[in-house]
Parts: C-alpha cells; structure tokens; sequence
C-alpha cells in the first residue's frame, strides 16, 4: 500500500521519541529550566547592583580607577550570563549528554568573546586615563585612537578567535604561523610609517612636549604647533615650519623649558687689579643685597675664583623664579644695573682687556702710571 504522508517515517519517529522523553522528563526538566532562569535573573541582578555600587558615568571622576572598573562592567553582555546559567544546570539535566558539547561550546565562545570585550575596555580605558589633559577636540588624538582601537579589535578578537578554533579541535598552529609571519611581512614592509606611529603615541601619552611648548631638539629651536600620526610641525625661531619625523624626534635629546619653575644665572665680571683688598672683600655682600631687592632673584653665592691676564674675576650665581624668558632676563637686567651703580659708587672699575705701560724711575724701580697725581701725569 502506498504511504501518502508528507512527513518521513524517520521524523516521526524522532518526534515520538522527543515526545516520549519530554514526558517522561517534563518535571526535571521544568525544574531545572527554573534554576536556570533563577540563575540568570541572579546574575542579572548582582549586575545591576555593581552598576548601582559603581554609579553613573557622571557621578565620580572622569578616567579615575572607579570610572574604569564602571566602563569595564557595563560592558558585561546578557548573553554571557545567559550561558552561565544555562551551563551551570546542563550537565544535571537526565538525557542531554549528547547536547552537552554543543552547550560546552556556547559557553566557551560567550566567555572568550565577553573576556575580549572586558579586555579591549579596559585597555581603551587606561589608554583614555593616560591620554588625561589633551584637548578631546585634537583631531591628532582622535586620529591615535581611532587606530588604537582598530589594533587592539584586531589583536583581541583574533586571539578569541584562535582560541574558539583551538576548543572546537581545529588544529591552530598553521593558522598561528601563518599570521606571524605575515605579521613580519607586513612590518617589515611599513617599518617606518610603523615606527612614526609608535613613536606618535609614545609623544601623545608619555608627553615629553605638548602643543605650544618651546623646545630645543638637536640645533633646532621652536614652538611645537601640532603633532601628527608621522611628523610633528615646530614653528622655529626664524618663523619657517619645520616638520620632523617622530621617529628621528624621540631619537634626539629634547629640551622642552615649558616646564621650567625657575631658571639658574651664572654671571662672570671682572674688576681691575688695582681695586683695594679691602674693597674687593666687600663685594660678594654687597652683590647678595643688591641681588635680594630684585624681585624673583634668589641669590646663591658670590666669590672670586680666579686671576685673569686683565682682571680678577668673580663668579656670581642665582635663581630667577620664574618660568618665562621674559621675566628671567628683565630680573637679570635689574641686577646688573643695580651691579653697575653700586660698583660705581664704590669706585670698583670693571675691568677689560687691556696693555698698561710702566715707567721706568731714576731709582731703577717701576712705577705705577695710576699712581702718579694726576697734576703731574704728562697731557695727550
């Protein structure tokens, strides 16, 4: 007799055997479905309470260790809690062995793949804490993480990916092998534009300089006006643009005086040898008053410390207090000037290069030209 039925013969009887075996396992199996739901709503509910105990993105500091451990957990996925659940009652459940690998699996890939979202955040986060005080606007920084992003998405996702492959018993090391040595091919390739960009990141977050500091790298002296992915742009003294490569940049010492708190002088004048011994004792104390009534000066010492073929000379030092090259040279100006009508009210005659003439007296002994009066010193 023909069978006129749409459904096969081997369908029905799997249906007949589902059929059997939800009823014979109905109650377990309503039971344990509970649990799991029990477990999900739980784990829900311990979510919501951390997002509560953490607060809102606007209640606590921006970057701070708080706002991160916050950005990091909500990013926890409901679908993660869903396979924790489901796989904490699977392996209780009478008659899913065979399913068991397959709910195995699904919760490998929720783990790994919620472990990458919690790693990527959290990095992106540290990199946000780092990247603290730069203009959010700097289209620099837009530019760095964007591509931060992009590696770190690349990085992870690609080793969650090897590892979802590896527990499904695919064989990885070619395929490990594979991207390492494509990973070489590719960065030998772009080495350079590869070593510009770390070294762009490295300018951006380590910040040896910023924008609108003034710094002095190998000869060359000026405004930093903007950092880029593979040149920074420094306005010179003269006024050009200079771009230099990053590279190169960080290779060079940098001197950056934007952080400068006070700038150190050390001043060398020389007085005449015919000054008075007794004269010449006075001065290091007469330079330290003249140089405490200078506003910002912050006298260190004074002494003399060597003879010269023209001079005996001292050596003076002090601190400006002051960041600007304006004020350290305007504070300098006064000292001097205030060296200058000091020394002249003292008679103190600083000295210069000069060639003295002695005279040659009837005794036979050298005379001094400064110590003939003056009414009997010969007319030009």
């Amino acid at each position: 007799m023909r069978n006129n039925s749409i459904i096969p013969a081997s369908d029905v009887e799997t249906f007949r055997e589902a059929s059997s075996w939800i009823t014979t396992n109905g109650t377990a199996l309503l039971i344990y479905g509970a649990v799991a739901v029990g477990i999900y709503l739980l784990l829900v509910g311990v979510r919501a309470i951390a997002w509560r105990v953490v607060g809102s993105p606007t209640a606590f500091q921006p970057n701070s260790w708080r706002a991160i451990f916050g950005r990091v957990l909500r990013r926890t996925n409901s679908f993660f809690l869903a396979a924790v659940a489901v796989h904490s009652v699977a392996a209780s459940v009478p008659g899913l062995a065979s399913i068991l690998p397959a709910v195995r699996f699904l919760f490998t890939f929720a783990a790994v793949f919620q472990g990458a979202i919690w790693l990527r955040e959290f990095a992106l986060a540290v990199i946000a804490r780092r990247a603290e005080g730069e203009d959010p606007h700097n289209s620099t920084l837009v530019s760095a993480m964007g591509v931060i992003r992009i590696l770190l998405n690349v990085a992870i996702f690609a080793i969650a990916g090897i590892v979802i492959l590896d527990n499904l018993g695919v064989n990885v090391t070619a395929l490990v092998a594979g991207l390492g040595i494509g990973g070489i091919a590719i960065g030998l390739a772009a080495q350079g534009i590869f070593s510009d960009l770390f070294a762009a990141l490295s300018i951006l977050f380590d910040k040896p300089f910023v924008r609108g500091d003034v710094i002095t790298v190998d000869t060359l002296t000026g405004t930093v006006e903007a950092i880029g992915l593979k040149t920074t742009r420094i306005r010179s003294l003269a006024g050009e643009l200079v771009s230099v490569s990053n590279a190169k940049l960080l290779e060079n010492r940098i001197h950056n005086y934007a952080v400068i708190h006070q700038r150190r002088v050390v001043m060398q004048i020389g007085i005449i040898y015919q000054t008075p011994p007794d004269v010449m004792e006075t001065l290091p104390e007469e330079i330290r008053k003249i140089a405490e009534q200078v506003p910002l000066i912050e006298f260190d010492r004074a002494h003399f410390w060597n003879f010269g073929a023209s001079s005996i000379d001292m050596e003076i030092v002090f601190n400006v207090a002051a960041a600007g090259m304006q004020e350290m040279m305007s504070a300098r100006q006064a000292f001097m000037l205030g060296v200058v009508r000091r020394f002249n009210e003292l008679a103190v005659d600083f000295a210069y290069p000069t060639q003295m003439g002695f005279l040659g007296g009837l005794d036979g002994k050298v005379v001094d030209p400064l110590s003939i009066p003056r009414e009997f010193q010969p007319v030009p």
